[in-house]
């Protein structure tokens, strides 16, 4: 059973980063593309980024282009997200997703098959 797990989320000042880290457990993949959503407090799941196996083609949500980073480690079959100058609007839960197949949509959340539980991001003045 291959779940995805997420960590580094937490409390952060605004204009200030933090990595997020996604890996498998329960058993390794092997070539998934892997994205990044999210979903602000009462608000619907929205696309963040995603990234080829290889790390050599991303795709980013327009809002988050130029602040966000999407990067893998297939040596620890790790994927990150670099999140930079963080405003309010950041707070959310982030989640994780992979696909064994590449994305034709990488913005949508049903092309994907494997998700995390999400870790909680918060953003302060």
């Amino acid at each position: 059973q291959v779940r995805l797990v997420e960590a580094g989320g937490g409390p952060v000042q605004a204009g200030g980063s933090l990595r997020l880290a996604c890996a498998p457990s329960g058993r390794t993949f092997s070539s998934y593309a892997m994205a990044w959503f999210r979903q602000p407090p009462g608000k619907d799941r929205e696309f963040v980024a995603a990234i080829s196996w290889s790390g050599g083609s991303t795709y980013y949500s327009e809002s988050m282009k130029g602040r966000f980073v999407i990067s893998r480690d297939n040596a620890k079959n790790t994927v990150y997200l670099q999140m930079n100058i963080l405003t309010p609007e950041d707070t959310a839960v982030y989640y994780c997703a992979a696909r064994e197949v590449i994305p034709v949509n990488p913005e949508r959340a049903d092309e994907y098959e494997l998700w995390g539980q999400g870790t909680q991001v918060t953003v302060s003045f």
